[in-house]
């Protein structure tokens, strides 16, 4: 991962944006969409900064400027100049999806995102909204945090009674809740995948799956990297040489490693 992506609360927050043009506007209108105030300048309490001039010079003083002030400061078009980049953005308010290349490709990250567009219901943010409505509920069914995210994580998987890609997902909340079949899933489940290769892009979607949804993960020491940054960053890890003989309550995944 080259950059930490983060999602910044702008509404009512003062932001600088230096310069006029297409670039200048295009900023504008995203600072906007986000409820930030626009200033040309630099003012107390601004907390981030766009530079969009055309001349190179002019764009690196106005950055110094600017990062003197303490801000962040992103340069349309000069990935090397800035602080931070901004995404292709997928909107499904209040579900944000961002697809960043690190400033390497604008053009990618624009065409990842129409692939995602085309993949999403428009209705995605209804279901957002309706399970946030039910958090107080959902607490009440499932008391326990990690029983409550496997329910949940049951009911979103694909084929799922609130899979996302359902476009009436959002009307099913209260009936998920109420069924006679939405119980606690617990007890202990141990699964195995054995790896083709240490590329993560040679993971099987049941892999890959599983590597998302698992509470524990049992892998050797030299297991790659790039395969456990699949994993839930809150998932356990534990360093074995074989599988658990027992494993705790949840999902646990023994990971394989290819022969060499």
């Amino acid at each position: 991962m080259h950059q930490l992506p983060i999602f910044l609360n702008l509404a009512g927050r003062t932001v600088v944006l230096v310069g006029e043009g297409e670039a200048a506007e295009a900023k504008a209108r995203l600072i906007e969409r986000a409820g930030g105030v626009i200033v040309p300048e630099w003012r107390e309490g601004a907390m981030l900064a766009f530079v969009a001039l055309d001349e190179e010079g002019e764009a690196r003083a106005a950055a110094d400027a600017l990062r003197a002030r303490g801000l962040l400061v992103n340069v349309v078009d000069r990935p090397a100049l800035c602080d931070f980049t901004t995404p292709a953005i997928v909107d499904r308010a209040p579900v944000t999806i961002a697809i960043g290349t690190g400033g390497a490709s604008a053009g990618l990250a624009k065409a990842v995102r129409q692939r995602i567009e085309a993949m999403l219901p428009a209705r995605l943010g209804d279901l957002a909204r309706a399970l946030q409505v039910a958090r107080e509920a959902m607490k009440a069914r499932w008391p326990g945090a990690s029983a409550r995210r496997r329910a949940i994580d049951a009911a979103l998987a694909p084929g799922g009674v609130l899979d996302p890609l359902a476009s009436e997902a959002a009307e099913r909340v209260d009936a998920w809740l109420a069924a006679a079949d939405a119980v606690d899933r617990a007890a202990a489940r141990l699964e195995h995948i054995a790896l083709a290769s240490d590329d993560p892009d040679d993971l099987t979607l049941r892999a890959a799956r599983l590597l998302g949804e698992a509470d524990h993960i049992y892998h050797p020491a030299d297991c790659p990297p790039g395969i456990l940054a699949r994993a839930r960053a809150d998932a356990v890890r534990h360093v074995a040489q074989q599988p658990p003989a027992a494993s705790p309550e949840g999902l646990s995944l023994w990971i394989a490693l290819p022969a060499k």
